[in-house]
């Protein structure tokens, strides 16, 4: 397994450790609900530095983006960033990832999913072919997430640069702890605000920034946070995790996510998708919350009231926020309506659920 910056931190405080597409990653330190609610209430600091980051430079640099994206990274200045996804050959998605502009028209910073670093890389060097500089920055760089409404007005006492107004997808460079050249950016996976810090020095600095992070913030509540709580955080807003509600089978189309999906450029799979669009799709991802009692899980059988089965569960919890059981799953596309009831089934029991409106939590 790997190590970030700031596994020894962890283990130090006291963390559940456990491997997570090959790191070794903190779970939980105390409960899921106390960091939960530490996030929703106050402020919270994930490692994140699991992720990966590629550096795409030069005239070819945006044209390449274009291609092997969904989303339309031309509307993109410097200092803002984008959800979007790479789509395969066959209209799936090889990963989600968010576009940062460094320099309009000439640098870009993406940042893919941990487990798929490897795969995203490989995807676009097949695709490369106008020789665009590539780095992957992955292993040298140390990524902070401090999220949750009080988190900005905890990290803006480092920092001499205004990041109170910083609008969500966007981003700043600023001197951080003392450290030079921080990347500053509002594109959280909570749902509660706050800022994600990127440096690259990471063996100099991670210290020296978690210490006065926790300087500033721990007086006042601030907790470091694990990825249990992370991903309860995500799923009350409705937030897609690549392995459970997208991946290489499902389109974006089918996981709602047109709005990063645009038809006004030429991109993989653009013709299949449009198709898909025209005709219509035959599944969509839904939430659901349960009626009767029973957490749903991944990979859990969906059935009608006849017991047909009519889909199946791709994330569930019991959200620490609503205090009740809420999930996604796709269905068949007649299933899909708001207020329709479905069972779950839960050690082969059809547990009564219904389909509600994302996110879970507004």
């Amino acid at each position: 397994m790997k190590n970030t910056p700031f596994t020894n931190l962890h283990i130090a405080l006291g963390a559940k450790m456990a491997e997570f597409a090959g790191y070794n990653m903190p779970i939980s330190y105390s409960s899921i609900n106390e960091e939960h609610a530490t996030v929703r209430n106050n402020a919270g600091v994930f490692d994140v530095s699991h992720m990966g980051e590629f550096i795409l430079k030069g005239p070819d640099a945006l044209d390449l983006i274009q291609r092997v994206t969904s989303n339309d990274a031309s509307k993109l200045t410097a200092g803002k960033a984008q959800y979007s996804c790479f789509p395969n050959e066959e209209g799936g998605i090889v990963d989600d990832l968010i576009v940062y502009c460094l320099e309009e028209n000439s640098s870009y910073m993406l940042v893919v999913n941990a487990s798929n670093i490897e795969k995203d890389w490989n995807w676009l060097v097949k695709h490369n072919t106008k020789q665009v500089e590539m780095h992957n920055i992955s292993d040298k760089t140390a990524l902070l997430a401090i999220q949750g409404p009080n988190a900005i007005k905890y990290v803006q006492q480092l920092t001499d640069t205004d990041i109170t107004n910083l609008n969500y997808y966007t981003f700043t460079r600023a001197t951080l702890a003392g450290v030079e050249n921080v990347l500053i950016s509002a594109t959280g996976y909570t749902g509660s605000g706050g800022v994600e810090i990127y440096f690259e020095d990471k063996n100099n600095d991670a210290q020296t920034v978690w210490d006065a992070l926790f300087k500033v913030g721990a007086p006042h509540g601030m907790q470091a946070i694990g990825l249990a709580a992370r991903d309860t955080l995500r799923l009350e807003k409705g937030y897609c995790l690549y392995g459970n509600d997208i991946d290489d089978s499902t389109s974006p189309l089918e996981a709602g996510l047109g709005w990063i999906t645009k038809f006004t450029k030429d991109f993989t799979a653009k013709e299949i998708l449009e198709q898909q669009k025209a005709s219509g799709i035959t599944r969509k991802l839904v939430g659901f919350e349960m009626i009767e009692r029973g957490i749903p899980r991944h990979h859990y059988s969906i059935q009608d009231a006849q017991g047909n089965t009519i889909g199946h569960v791709c994330s569930g919890t019991q959200s620490p926020s609503l205090q009740k059981a809420i999930g996604m799953a796709y269905v068949s596309k007649e299933w899909s309506a708001e207020g329709s009831e479905i069972y779950i089934m839960i050690r082969d029991k059809a547990i009564k659920a219904k389909l509600v409106k994302m996110p879970f939590l507004a």
